[in-house]
């Protein structure tokens, strides 16, 4: 298990706010005619986004194979920031809104310094 995903997380909290165990992140698809978007690297849950496929290279990105189809959402899609992308099929920019481990929000309490 990767050390970020070791957090105290508070009952409830929901995501963006201190205690929470998510964070949302978002991150502009763009067009495939202009270029592919790679995926920063990270773990994180993908909502079904409408003309946003994920690709996959076992090459470092010389060939690229779809792993989830168009308009489907991945329980979990783990990125090393370069093997993985979003292909938009939109013709336009796309904006795909993700859940990632939170990194670190601000906390405040009583035991903080």
């Amino acid at each position: 298990m990767s050390l970020s995903l070791q957090k105290i997380i508070l009952a409830g909290a929901g995501s963006n706010t201190p205690g929470a165990f998510y964070q949302t992140v978002t991150i502009t698809a763009r067009d495939y005619n202009t270029a592919n978007t790679v995926v920063t690297a990270g773990a994180y849950v993908l909502p079904a986004t409408a003309n946003i496929a994920i690709q996959a290279s076992t090459d470092n990105g010389s060939t690229w194979s779809t792993v989830v189809a168009r308009g489907v959402g991945s329980t979990w899609l783990v990125s090393d920031g370069v093997n993985v992308r979003f292909y938009n099929d939109a013709g336009s920019n796309v904006t795909v809104t993700l859940l990632a481990v939170n990194g670190g929000q601000t906390a405040t309490g009583t035991y903080n310094t």
